[in-house]
């Protein structure tokens, strides 16, 4: 294994791992790394082979090649081992069941769906080579049925051209016909199926297998030996072929099987959107000049140039130049926002005016637009609690339908016209292929992956499919003020000193301070700073208070920044008299901290966080939604009931800490409400945990976005009506697709075992029940599509 600091292989995948943090297993001594539980699963339950497999993955010139790159970033060296269908070591799994993953494509040992690449890669071909050769196969099983269908079915329309060859010539030409439609164009449908047996896991493609190979084996024994067929299976004087509803029954379910893999293409659809906002090459700065390379080969602290009118390649800093950058990508704001020296910019971003110079800072998967995609892509394969109900029914439904199947065989052998056996047969195999639970099976995966899809194009990421789930119930919505009602950037409008202080002395002493705070009310304070041509001192000895404030030493000053009740706690002097000064700037809807040095106060600072212009819109849509708004912030509470006055907003609490917010979301849940949190900074964080759904700023920090569901790339309130309308929407689907599909083999199973023969004289023949079972998968994987053009808000 070769190892590079704490880097190591995972033997299974080639993933690179961190041998500090990933699972462990040991093996004759040697201890080795895993990058999942299924990893190390599938080395503990045969350590020898993996090792096996691993040294011959080692000795393949590609494998030595990368694994000799053991210098680059964890990130890139896991991105190179996430190849999905043209790397034989990318990880797999099931669309339905997410805990199966193996290296390498494959089926369900489950459902029998085929596997896809847990990780997404632009460059991946698999589901396009898969739906072209099921396309294929499926075509190929259209122009050999046709004839046979003319051939069997001629009589009944005045075309009988069987009289014009013998009975063996007959049964010949169609067995030349079938073989390939079976074996062939439907080889991929009946190995899972005998697979489905030997694991036990009864699937749609154990009812295909047994319903086809039945008809086929029947037809084939007649040919080979139509002297051993029993009198009682003999239609007007002579033994039945079924060569026909074999061939057609699997050429119909390989329809389903393309207009699946097609639906799912399109749902692709958003991911390959957001991955293609990237270029395909960036300009590098090297001491020898400028060198353009392929995107995967920029590493983080590359210097590179974006002339006007390209995309920027990664997430960075810029290093020189100015610019406008079009972020529409990220916020849905149409306006450009200028770039300068030391701004960040995110990868997929559009340059407009000038040219910049900038420093790679993320790249790989560690940009902002890879982390979406890569979201949007696991939400999308992620299951919905509903689906545990399908999960039940689907475990007895197969085995039910196949003890109806032989009942009606039963029934119709016995008490059935004749010719009894023939009857009794052709409703057997109907029961088995009209049951076919494809169209359950899809009812579900289908609507998340296209409400996932349809969310991800309005930038409203969902991290699961419970989550999606759980939206559809909220009926209180809980919000932070800054960066969510707010525009997330305040500017420093006034500065108060008191005493002998004089503004530039105060604000060079906070700059110090709050620059090295990420809070957005701080970092008001150093622009301002920076806008006034002020020095910023290094300050020591930094510490943050969570929901209070800041403290540190510059320039031999104690310096601290925040609420005057913290001051008070702290002892400082002369907070009272800053309290007068601060009531009427904070009933203007201002923001004040208080400043004190040397344990004094020294000023306040009157901050403005002007209201998002689509703020308005979004709470009045909420509302029409039926759900209740509360704000909760830290601000003082003139403040604060200024904002809520001027919004509309039902109820709201001031001064509230991380710790207080996280209670009173806890709160509301106890009182039985149903609870979503919007919120955007580290102070969020606890009460976006807590909540049923926690909504992140895309704008916000990478903590808040951790602790919650769902984000909103843009930071626009709006999209919390949108995730609501979203989910509404989508469960509403998920309910038709189930009950289309319950309904249907309800009435399907009754009616293909013989129901209506007694009133209407007609046994629904195979070939129409595997028409009728296609369809209801096709009505399915409609109305599912449908909500890629639901209106969100």
């Amino acid at each position: 294994m070769r190892k590079t600091d704490t880097q190591t292989i995972d033997p299974v995948c080639g993933m690179a791992v961190d041998s500090e943090s990933a699972r462990s297993s040991s093996h004759q001594g040697e201890r080795f790394f895993f990058c999942s539980e299924s990893c190390q699963q599938k080395f503990d339950d045969d350590p020898s082979a993996v090792l096996s497999k691993a040294a011959r993955r080692e000795s393949k010139p590609h494998e030595v090649a990368h694994s000799e790159h053991s210098c680059c970033s964890h990130e890139e060296k896991e991105s190179d081992a996430k190849k999905a269908a043209s790397d034989p070591t990318a990880i797999y799994t099931c669309p339905m069941h997410t805990e199966i993953e193996q290296v390498g494509p494959g089926d369900c040992p489950i459902c029998g769906m085929d596997l896809e690449p847990k990780f997404v890669d632009l460059s991946d071909e698999g589901d396009e080579q898969q739906y072209r050769d099921m396309k294929r196969r499926f075509w190929v099983g259209v122009v050999l049925s046709m004839p046979l269908l003319v051939l069997a079915m001629g009589p009944m329309v005045g075309l009988n051209l069987a009289e014009a060859m013998s009975d063996r010539v007959f049964g010949w030409t169609q067995l030349a016909l079938a073989t390939p439609v079976v074996f062939w164009c439907g080889w991929p449908l009946l190995v899972r199926g005998v697979r489905s047996f030997r694991t036990m896991n009864l699937n749609m493609f154990s009812l295909i297998a047994v319903g086809t190979l039945a008809a086929f084996l029947f037809s084939l024994f007649v040919v080979l030996f139509p002297a051993m067929i029993p009198e009682a299976f003999f239609e007007n004087g002579k033994p039945p072929l079924y060569f026909e509803a074999a061939a057609v029954i699997i050429t119909l379910v390989l329809l389903g099987q393309v207009l699946e893999l097609r639906a799912r293409q399109q749902t692709g659809g958003a991911i390959r959107e957001l991955m293609q906002l990237a270029p395909e090459t960036a300009h590098r700065i090297t001491d020898d000049g400028e060198e353009e390379v392929a995107l995967g080969d920029v590493h983080q602290g590359d210097r590179l140039r974006v002339r006007p009118g390209e995309k920027v390649p990664v997430d960075g800093r810029v290093v020189s130049g100015s610019s406008s950058v079009d972020e529409s990508m990220l916020t849905g704001e149409p306006i450009p926002v200028k770039k300068g020296e030391g701004d960040e910019i995110t990868g997929g971003t559009l340059n407009q005016t000038g040219a910049l110079v900038m420093e790679a800072v993320g790249v790989g998967g560690d940009t902002v637009l890879h982390r979406i995609v890569q979201m949007v892509a696991e939400a999308q394969r992620s299951r919905a609690p509903i689906q545990k109900l399908v999960d039940v029914v689907s475990r007895y439904f197969v085995p039910a339908v196949i003890v109806c199947s032989i009942v009606a065989f039963i029934g119709w052998a016995m008490f059935g016209p004749e010719p009894r056996l023939a009857h009794a047969f052709v409703a057997a195999v109907a029961v088995l292929i009209i049951a076919c639970p494809c169209a359950l099976g899809l009812a579900t995966p289908m609507s998340v992956m296209v409400g996932v899809g349809r969310g991800a194009k309005e930038g409203v990421l969902i991290k699961n499919a419970e989550v999606l789930e759980v939206m559809e119930n909220v009926d209180t919505v809980v919000v932070d003020k800054t960066g969510t009602l707010t525009q997330g950037r305040p500017e420093l409008t006034e500065i108060k000193p008191i005493g002998d202080w004089s503004e530039d002395d105060v604000l060079m002493l906070a700059a110090a301070v709050e620059a090295q705070s990420e809070h957005p009310l701080a970092q008001a304070v150093v622009r301002r700073a920076k806008n006034d041509e002020l020095p910023v001192a290094d300050a020591t000895d930094f510490s943050s208070i969570t929901g209070g404030g800041v403290s540190a030493n510059v320039d031999r000053h104690e310096v601290l920044i925040g609420k005057a009740d913290l001051l008070d706690n702290e002892s400082i002097t002369g907070v009272d008299v800053g309290r007068e000064q601060a009531t009427q700037r904070q009933s203007e809807g201002a923001t004040v901290i208080f400043v004190a040095v040397d344990g004094k106060l020294a000023a306040i600072m009157a901050i403005t966080d002007p209201i998002k212009e689509s703020t308005p819109a979004a709470l009045k849509t909420l509302h029409e939604l039926g759900l209740k708004v509360v704000m909760l912030t830290g601000d003082a509470q003139p403040t604060a009931k200024a904002v809520a006055e001027k919004l509309g907003i039902d109820e709201f609490h001031a001064g509230v800490s991380p710790q207080d917010k996280h209670n009173f979301v806890k709160r509301l849940k106890e009182e039985g409400k149903v609870v979503a949190m919007a919120g955007d900074g580290i102070n969020d964080a606890p009460a976006l945990a807590e909540s049923n759904v926690g909504i992140a700023m895309g704008t916000g920090t990478g903590v808040a976005i951790e602790s919650a569901g769902i984000t909103l790339v843009g930071g626009d309130l709006r999209g919390v009506a949108a995730a609501n309308n979203l989910s509404r929407k989508t469960m509403s689907n998920i309910r038709q697709n189930l009950f289309f599909a319950f309904i249907y083999n309800a009435l399907g199973v009754p009616v293909a075992a013989g129901l209506l023969y007694p009133f209407s004289g007609v046994l629904l023949s195979p070939m129409l029940a595997a028409a009728a079972m296609s369809f209801s998968s096709v009505s399915v994987i409609a109305n599912a599509l449908r909500l890629r053009a639901a209106k969100l808000v």
